[in-house]
């Protein structure tokens, strides 16, 4: 049979087949490569697209390793004790400032049980920098007062009545040193322009639900956003003092007068960084009769003193892959 036209025949059809096989392989190797090669160009076109390469490193040397915690409180002891006891856990912590306004000064008690916390969750032989910053007046705008001896770049403000996870900060500060210039945080508001109040142009803020509605943000709440030091500087000493004065008078919108500062100085929107957020306290003043109203009479108080609308809006969302199950 080794010789026979019938084995000749068979053995010359088992090789046309094999031929095929094998370009049929090259053929869909080389159309994977292909695929995966546009997807690259897409992908690195979009995030160029969407901002992510749009903000330029604030300064001339790259950002400190770690970062500073700004924590704001007032006469919540047992909150900032529970934050402290949390926030000093995350490896990337650098440093921990409690910006304080009250009219006593901090009890011994509770400086020496903040520097317990400190040492009991200390490690690897990593020293925690843990300091109140004392002020005389009790204003808002405390909580932005310039800190000249901050050892970072990176400052992540934070309320005392809420908490992220560290592995949702140490993601935000990551999505941070991608974009220095902005913010980034947890908590999205939105501003739109409203035309039910007349022929003038006139803004709404927008809380939570809005948000959600329109899928679109122009701000970050400062009550959980990393932001570039030097803004602490800016808002201190070269936003208009106008501002300053009206957020002592009424009591509100010190965290959108820093949205608008930073967006003035860059001309791009902040980025929202999904979490999970955990209130350990009761409802603020947000919880109050007619804060959207008040709120709305910030932005435009506040659009008018920096003379244009700098927010910028955007429906990127900055979300660690990680932990969802389909990326």
């Amino acid at each position: 049979m080794r010789g026979s036209p019938s084995s000749r025949r068979l053995l010359q059809r088992f090789r046309q087949l094999t031929i095929s096989a094998i370009g049929s392989v090259k053929i869909k190797l080389l159309l994977a490569c292909c695929i995966a090669f546009t997807l690259v160009v897409i992908t690195g076109r979009a995030a160029a697209f969407m901002g992510w390469r749009h903000h330029v490193t604030v300064g001339s040397s790259p950002p400190r390793k770690g970062y500073t915690i700004l924590i704001n409180t007032w006469k919540r002891n047992d909150l900032l004790k529970k934050s402290i006891s949390h926030y000093t856990s995350c490896p990337g912590v650098d440093a921990i400032r409690i910006v304080w306004s009250e009219p006593n000064p901090p009890s011994d008690s509770l400086r020496g049980f903040l520097w317990k916390t400190l040492k009991s969750n200390s490690k690897d032989g990593k020293e925690i920098e843990l300091r109140f910053d004392i002020n005389k007046e009790d204003s808002l705008n405390n909580r932005f007062k310039e800190i000249k001896d901050l050892k970072t770049d990176a400052v992540f403000s934070i309320d005392d009545d809420v908490v992220f996870p560290c592995s949702s900060v140490e993601f935000a500060f990551s999505v941070w040193q991608s974009a220095p210039a902005t913010m980034v945080g947890f908590v999205p508001r939105m501003h739109w322009v409203d035309k039910t109040k007349g022929s003038a142009e006139y803004y709404s803020y927008g809380g939570w639900w809005s948000v959600w509605w329109m899928g679109r943000y122009s701000m970050v709440l400062s009550k959980a956003a990393f932001f570039h030091k030097k803004y602490l500087d800016m808002y201190t000493n070269q936003m208009p003092a106008s501002i300053r004065d009206y957020i002592t008078k009424n009591r509100n919108c010190e965290d959108i007068a820093m949205a608008f500062l930073v967006a003035n100085a860059t001309d791009a929107p902040p980025i929202w960084v999904k979490g999970k957020i955990f209130e350990i306290g009761s409802t603020g003043i947000s919880s109050l009769g007619g804060h959207s109203d008040r709120r709305s009479q910030c932005v435009n108080w506040f659009a008018a003193e920096f003379g244009r609308m700098p927010l910028v809006s955007t429906s990127v969302k900055a979300i660690d892959s990680r932990h969802i199950w389909l990326w």
